[in-house]
């Protein structure tokens, strides 16, 4: 088994040589860079268990190197622990708002350096297993329904270009894999990939978090989505919610592949593919006002259709086996089967929360049945759902409660499951919206 691997960063050679033999000692690895410029030099080389960064050091200092070093993609950055030796709280809050792992001051103690990476290393073993986990079905397009089959060789002959590509999509079916997949078979795969949610970013913070601030204007600097995304693949998830001020920077960014973050007073040139999504009929929200027809023939290039589940009932058995041994994996327990009866209830079902929904239940299931075989009796499916199924409703009460809760699971899954987005769309306060799911049974399921 390989040891864990940690880079300090220290403009002391004591305080380097010190730490690197308590941790060989400790039975790690070590590596020590001198500066902020040879730390990043060797993040480029090679990767890491875990960092000690000190703070303080001339040219680059450790606040700058962690800030790069969250530009780069989530399975690259390794835990960070912030060393310094004129230690203040805005200076730790700074550097958790950065994403320190962890904050030390100096003079450190052997007893708080150990704990501290011990615990990184451990937190990068669990990201490590989880990606692992997420790896194996990740770009995976399951299924061999006539739909799907047609999909994959859609996939394969606009994934190779630089086209926009605009996904289309029931919510659930599946549109942030297919937008993975084409960056994962495409030049730029080596590249990061960066999601942009429209949908559950509130309106006067998603131009934020699309273009970044620069320090002035703003208590501190910050990078955005669009310049993260340099040389790889911007996906703006649901990008019919998006407000119309937003729309025309983004037409602008999309034409000129150049931007001005908030409070700057230069343009930023970017290498950006822009994938989107969504799950609205944008030329009906043109007629209404709601989306710019400009920004919709910039982004509608490569038009792509993801079918939903009730469309492609052939993939379901495939898609159910498929989460219950992913699960299974993930959660430690025995395999498991699914009965004819079991199968049948699920081809059965209308699914209006497409595949999230199906994967969620095959999650249920898994921790919730410790039987290796699942009956139809272990799927909780709500009959009030299925279309055979609202024929046995026995009064109108039925009919409407059922009606209520699909539309209300409806606009969450439209809001990824944020219960304050949600009740947004819907006009209810947070709480009344709490009490209407506690009545018709919906757990909230914040992602």
């Amino acid at each position: 088994m390989n040891k864990p691997t940690i880079l300090i960063v220290d403009d002391e050679p004591a305080i380097r040589q010190s730490l690197g033999s308590i941790l060989t000692d400790e039975g790690y690895e070590t590596v020590a860079a001198a500066s902020g410029e040879e730390a990043l030099a060797m993040f480029a080389e090679r990767s890491f268990d875990a960092v000690l960064l000190d703070i303080w050091m001339p040219v680059i200092d450790g606040l700058e190197v962690l800030e790069r070093l969250q530009q780069r993609p989530a399975n690259s950055r390794p835990p960070v622990i912030m060393i310094s030796g004129h230690g203040n709280i805005e200076t730790a809050v700074r550097a958790t708002k950065l994403g320190a792992f962890d904050f030390l001051e100096k003079p450190l103690t052997l007893e708080k350096v150990l704990i501290t990476v011990k615990n990184a290393v451990h937190q990068r073993a669990l990201e490590t297993e989880v990606d692992r986990l997420k790896g194996e079905s990740r770009g995976e397009i399951i299924g061999n329904s006539v739909p799907m089959k047609a999909l994959r060789q859609q996939l394969a002959l606009m994934a190779v270009t630089n086209g926009r590509v605009l996904i289309y999509g029931e919510s659930g079916t599946g549109k942030e894999l297919i937008a993975n997949a084409i960056h994962t078979l495409s030049a730029r795969r080596d590249k990061p990939f960066v999601e942009v949610n429209c949908a559950a970013i509130p309106e006067d913070l998603i131009e934020s978090e699309l273009f970044g601030y620069r320090k002035g204007s703003f208590p501190e600097s910050k990078s955005g989505k669009l310049e993260k995304a340099d040389g790889g693949s911007l996906f703006l998830d649901e990008v019919g919610d998006m407000s119309l001020k937003t729309q025309a920077k983004v037409l602008r960014a999309l034409d000129e592949q150049r931007f001005e973050p908030l409070g700057a007073s230069e343009s930023i040139q970017v290498d950006v593919r822009v994938i989107a999504s969504t799950n609205k009929h944008l030329e009906d929200e043109i007629e209404r006002g709601n989306f710019r027809e400009d920004l919709f023939y910039r982004l509608n290039v490569i038009p792509f259709h993801v079918p939903p589940l009730r469309e492609r009932k052939q993939d379901i058995p495939l898609l159910a086996e498929h989460f219950l041994r992913e699960f299974a994996r993930a959660y430690g327990r025995k395999p498991k089967e699914l009965s004819p009866e079991a199968v049948a209830l699920l081809e059965d079902y209308y699914w209006p929360g497409n595949v999230r929904e199906l994967k969620n239940l095959m999650e249920r299931i898994v921790i919730m049945n410790p039987q290796s075989r699942v009956e139809a009796r272990h799927v909780p499916l709500h009959p009030g759902q299925s279309p055979r199924a609202r024929d046995r409703f026995g009064s109108l009460a039925e009919v409407r409660e059922a009606a209520e809760r699909d539309f209300i699971l409806k606009k969450l899954e439209e809001a990824k499951g944020n219960v304050s987005r949600t009740a947004e769309l819907l006009g209810l306060e947070r709480s009344n919206l709490y009490r209407k799911m506690k009545a018709l049974g919906i757990a909230p399921q914040e992602r």
